[in-house]
C-alpha cells in the first residue's frame, strides 16, 4: 500500500524543521554571487536547489520566509494548500494539486521574501512535491516565524496562523 511511510522510507526522506519531511536531491554545482542578484548573502550560493517535502494530514508546514523564489511542484496524494502574505501584508492562497477544474495547480511559485506555510487538503493522507528555490537554499536565508510574532502583526489572520504555526 502506498502511504506516507512508503515515500518516507524509499526517498529517504528526514523530519524538518518547519514540519514534514524532506531531503534535498539537487543542489546545482555552479555558483552565483550576491552582485547577481537582489538579496544580499556574503558567500557564493548554488544556482538551484531541489527537495523532495511530504506533509501527513494534520501536519503543516510552519510559516517562514526565503530570501529568495520557491517554486513548489505537486506530485501524489492530496492536494497542498500553501498559504502566503506579501511583503506589503496581504494574504492569499493556492492549493497546488491536479484538478484544474477545482483552481488547483501542479505548480505554485512563492516569490522571494514572502511569509508562507502549508497545509494538506484531505484527511486520512498526505502530499508529496518538490521545491526547487532559485539561487540554491541555504538555511541563512531561511526564517522561521512565532505565532505570537505573526499575530501581532497580523491580527486578522489569528487562526490562521495559530492553526498552521501549531503554537
Amino acid at each position: 500500500m502506498i502511504n506516507a511511510e512508503y515515500f518516507i522510507e524509499k526517498l529517504d526522506l528526514q523530519e524538518h524543521i518547519e514540519g514534514g519531511y524532506f531531503r534535498e536531491v539537487y543542489r546545482c554545482a555552479d555558483t552565483v554571487n550576491s552582485d547577481l542578484v537582489s538579496a544580499d548573502f556574503e558567500d557564493p550560493r548554488a544556482l538551484a536547489t531541489t527537495i523532495y517535502f511530504l506533509l501527513k494530514s494534520g501536519q503543516t508546514s510552519k510559516f517562514h520566509r526565503l530570501k529568495f523564489d520557491e517554486i513548489w511542484f505537486y506530485h501524489y496524494g492530496s492536494p497542498i494548500r500553501i498559504h502566503m502574505i506579501d511583503a506589503e501584508g496581504k494574504y492569499s492562497s493556492h492549493v497546488l494539486g491536479l484538478d484544474v477544474e477545482k483552481n488547483q495547480s501542479p505548480q505554485v511559485f512563492i516569490p522571494a521574501n514572502t511569509l508562507f506555510g502549508a497545509e494538506p487538503t484531505e484527511s486520512h493522507s498526505f502530499g508529496l512535491v518538490s521545491c526547487m528555490v532559485t539561487p540554491g537554499f541555504d538555511f541563512r536565508d531561511f526564517e522561521l516565524f512565532s505565532s505570537d510574532a505573526l499575530c501581532a502583526q497580523y491580527p486578522d489572520l489569528i487562526d490562521l496562523i495559530r492553526r498552521i504555526n501549531k503554537e
